[in-house]
């Protein structure tokens, strides 16, 4: 036997060879007939040349992925791979060479090559590295130290504190550990889902890998082998949420140019030689682009310059972030975490973690149990992690690492959701804890909890970050009245079980009110020097914009003792009536409706309007709108899971679309009715139960 593939009912594959690198190779070659497509998308976003088909759109993408050096990054880490790590590093190269033979098969490829015109592309065996780098580069968020300097510039410095991601805004993932003793097995269950962006394909691809080594079921990410976030071996499972930690610094750069090309002032106040060059990109449509790349001591510029930003402000941000430091993106423990047996195989596999840094929780059919952080983050001032700091003053630099935290249970459970926990020595911004409070009481309401009652918590809608505006609705009384239609509205949202059911024509009216509010705040004129964001590269600018930060902080700008003197009374009272004037027409799923992200658009025309969602940014079922801005979730669960100590075969899991990224496949989407409803799919691992596809 050289490779086997099989199927389960949803078209999962499940893969079965001799050794490790035939199943990786297995892996590559299933994935490319999966996502053929997906991949060619994700290699050319880690090259920076998705505009030469996705057109100008991608462009902003393309110039940060050229600037940032990715793909130089990803080459780089696997050299040292290949030095230091030979197995893995001929494990990945085993998982390339089976995309590149997937690739080349002929049979029903996806309709979008028709589309652009193009033919897949070969993989380098340093993509996969690329592609974990371009998925991840934003995901610790470093604009957000662009925010931070943008408010406090316009609004004084105590405007961080009012608009930091601990408001209800920052979206992420949940994940609960429940130990044996508070199951009906006696063995322990994690359960939990990954909030990100919902893509079509999905983000995350579910498989079964089988050796003699070891049996894993998990979600890999299409384009990188194994399974890094969530596993199950049948003795040991493990699951990730984002630890929220802050480990990439951003430095203000004083550049010139010489004759020889630029040079960067250092900390010893020195002018010394940056590294500098040029390349193209092609734009389809369009005339090609030249992209300066500079990089200097403390790591690639990715705006401005030595003649400043766009608008000519005199600015130049460098990145620092670790696998540029290190070349080592923690791709050592990919290996380890399949073969890991028990708690302690995962604790020490995920001592090799770099990026990004979770929060990690795992057990085992021994009752062992793991609640820590794993990841890379630097140990540096406290500066560092709250704006860009300048490169030319000293005591700005890296002096070491951190040492991972770890933590315990409580009363036989772990929670976590964003939160601050152990990971808050790491990090400057978390998620505000309503997630993790409404998961902890929850699970507190029942002595026993078994794999079947995991989905009622997946899906519980109660919004308790309502309360602030609710509390303003409340006191909307004294001299001036409010109209019959208006009053009529606050007394029924006062009424309201603060749960965001798609059915809900309540959730509907609250959600209507809340952006009328959002919307009129950030149009007051005290907030108007914030509006106008710096001429940072376009795809920063999310983390710049006004609206959405106002609505992502508007519990804390609700309860502020003061709003830079804004009447909130006022502002609420007219919202009221706007939204009384003309009230939603149907209930919240009618607006609230999933936009998932596809590299093109139009390709959405193919499935009609997309399903109405129960949910909100702060509920447990995390389904994202921009209030003020849309009603329409980007961001959701990514997928959904409970793995089963007691029996594997319990386990269950779901995603937001198929397994499969080929339009017009019986398994494309046929997973997306379970996932509205909350349902899971069986994970299936006797093979005797699954369609054998193929010998390979």
């Amino acid at each position: 036997m050289s490779a086997e593939t099989y199927r389960d009912a949803w078209g999962i594959p499940h893969l079965r060879a001799d050794t490790p690198h035939e199943l990786a190779c297995a892996q590559g070659r299933v994935t490319a007939r999966d996502r053929a497509w997906q991949l060619e998308v994700e290699r050319h976003r880690a090259q920076g040349t998705s505009a030469a088909f996705l057109g100008p759109e991608a462009l902003s993408w393309d110039r940060l992925a050229r600037r940032a050096r990715l793909a130089d990054t990803a080459r780089r880490c696997f050299t040292v791979l290949e030095r230091k790590d030979p197995e893995t590093a001929a494990w990945v190269r085993a998982y390339v060479d089976g995309v590149n033979e997937g690739l080349t098969e002929t049979g029903h490829p996806a309709p979008e090559f028709v589309r652009t015109g193009l033919t897949p592309g070969r993989w380098d065996p340093w993509t996969p590295l690329g592609v974990w780098l371009a998925t991840h580069i934003l995901f610790a968020g470093f604009p957000a130290k662009l925010w931070r300097e943008h408010v406090a510039t316009h609004l004084g410095p105590d405007a961080v504190a009012l608009f930091a991601a601990d408001g209800p805004g920052t979206a992420g993932s949940n994940g609960w550990l429940v130990s044996g003793e508070r199951t009906t097995t006696g063995h322990a269950l994690i359960a939990g889902d990954p909030h990100r962006f919902i893509e079509d394909p999905g983000v995350y691809q579910q498989i079964r890998l089988s050796c003699p080594e070891f049996d894993v079921v998990g979600l890999a990410v299409p384009g990188v082998p194994g399974v890094a976030h969530f596993g199950h071996t049948g003795t040991v499972a493990w699951a990730i949420t984002n630890a929220m930690a802050d480990y990439q610094d951003l430095y203000r750069e004083r550049l010139r140019r010489t004759g020889a090309g630029v040079e960067a002032l250092g900390p010893d106040g020195t002018w010394h030689r940056a590294a500098r060059h040029t390349e193209t990109i092609h734009v389809a449509g369009e005339d090609t682009v030249e992209v300066e790349i500079i990089e200097t001591d403390r790591g690639p510029v990715i705006a401005g310059g030595p003649e400043g930003l766009d608008d000519g402000t005199p600015a130049a941000l460098s990145l620092r972030y670790p696998p540029r430091v290190t070349a080592d993106l923690g791709f050592g423990a990919l290996l380890p975490l399949l073969r890991a047996r028990r708690v302690a195989d995962v604790d020490r596999a995920l001592d090799a973690w770099a990026e990004p840094v979770n929060v990690v929780q795992a057990a085992d059919t021994e009752g062992g149990l793991l609640h820590r952080v794993a990841g890379r983050v630097p140990v540096r001032p406290v500066a560092n992690g709250l704006r860009p700091v300048p490169a030319w003053e000293p005591g700005h630099e890296w002096t070491g690492w951190h040492t991972p935290p770890r933590a315990g249970l409580t009363e036989g459970v772990a929670v976590m959701a964003n939160q601050r926990g152990p990971s808050t020595p790491l990090g400057v911004e978390f998620a505000a804890p309503h997630r993790a409070d409404r998961i902890a009481a929850l699970l507190a309401g029942r002595e026993r909890w078994s794999a079947a009652d995991m989905p009622a918590i997946h899906t519980d809608t109660h919004l308790a970050s309502a309360g602030p505006l609710l509390d303003h609705l409340a006191a909307l009384t004294g001299p001036t009245a409010l109209t019959p239609e208006a009053a009529a509205l606050r007394d029924r949202l006062l009424a309201w079980n603060r749960r965001m059911d798609a059915d809900s024509a309540d959730a509907a009216v609250y959600a209507a009110v809340r952006s009328a509010v959002v919307r009129r705040l950030a149009a007051h004129p005290a907030l108007a020097p914030a509006a106008v964001a710096p001429a940072y590269p376009e795809v920063l600018q999310p983390w710049l914009a006004l609206v959405p930060r106002v609505a992502y902080a508007l519990e804390h700008l609700l309860r502020a003792e003061d709003l830079y003197g804004i009447d909130r009374a006022a502002t609420v009272r007219a919202a009221l009536e706007e939204i009384a004037a003309r009230p939603p027409a149907g209930p919240w799923g009618d607006t609230h409706r999933l936009a998932p992200w596809r590299a093109l658009p139009d390709a959405a025309t193919a499935h009609g309007d997309e399903p109405g969602l129960s949910g909100d940014h702060d509920c447990v079922l995390c389904t994202s709108p921009v209030p003020g801005l849309t009603d329409r979730a980007a961001r959701g669960p990514a997928a959904r899971y409970v793995w089963d100590l007691a029996d594997r075969e319990n386990s269950r899991w779901v995603v937001p679309h198929g397994a499969s990224g080929v339009p017009g496949s019986p398994h494309h989407r046929d997973q997306q009715p379970l996932w509205l409803d909350g349902e899971l799919a069986p994970v299936v691992t006797d093979f005797d139960r699954l369609t054998k596809e193929s010998d390979d």
